[in-house]
């Protein structure tokens, strides 16, 4: 898999196809077999980019996946849905922003507009 040859120092040519002025998150589900959550959750928290936000006791886990491109994100993703003991690792969110905006300072504001 592209996302665990980047983790071993080797690049994938899909991973370089990304702009490397953005940043693409995203948001996952992942259920996973009881019995195998420890294993998975150790396997996870390794892949580039990848956090684990919470976990379930019946094998639900919400995820975050952050990548240069979309690619780097999907590559992550799959290498997730790989893992033994996962039934299943679904897409909830994607976004993808300018590096640069995410540098910028935010107002703090007591009640923006335009945002609810």
């Amino acid at each position: 898999m592209p996302v665990l040859k980047e983790a071993a120092g080797l690049t994938s040519s899909r991973t370089r196809r990304g702009d490397d002025h953005e940043v693409h998150i995203a948001g996952i589900v992942v259920h996973a077999q009881k019995i195998r959550l420890a294993d998975i959750r150790r396997a996870i928290s390794r892949l580039p980019g990848a956090e684990i936000h919470a976990v379930t006791e019946d094998g639900k886990l919400a995820v975050t996946l952050e990548g240069r491109s979309m690619f780097d994100v999907a590559d992550t993703l799959h290498a997730i849905h790989a893992l033994d003991g996962v039934y299943s690792a679904a897409l909830v969110y994607q976004h993808h922003e300018d590096i640069q905006s995410l540098a910028e300072e935010l107002a703090h504001e007591a009640d923006p507009p335009r945002v609810y």
